[in-house]
């Protein structure tokens, strides 16, 4: 549940540094990688991705969400802090 999700982000953020670039295609491939080894219905993965800044291989990333659109997977991606995340190629800008 939530409270997963929660308790992990919290223990995440003891043991890592954030630091750039911020590339999330490498991630979202190996989790469509693993999304596509079940073909039975039988599981669905939800990838959650929490970042502080800006992302860095903003071509590649949309390639890897066209190509794990056709796999039982959801992918979120929040944005938290100052970074300036609107008008980017994910999220239309405000107005």
């Amino acid at each position: 549940g939530i409270e997963g999700v929660l308790e992990s982000y919290l223990q995440s953020l003891r043991t890592v540094q954030l630091y750039g670039p911020t590339n999330f295609a490498p991630v979202i491939n190996q989790v469509a990688g693993t999304a596509a080894q079940v073909t039975d219905g039988s599981q669905y993965h939800v990838l959650l991705i929490i970042t502080d800044g800006v992302i860095s291989d903003m071509l590649q990333t949309k390639e890897a969400i066209v190509t794990a659109s056709s796999l039982p997977m959801s992918i979120i991606i929040v944005g938290v802090g100052p970074a300036e995340f609107e008008g980017k190629g994910l999220l239309p800008p405000r107005g």
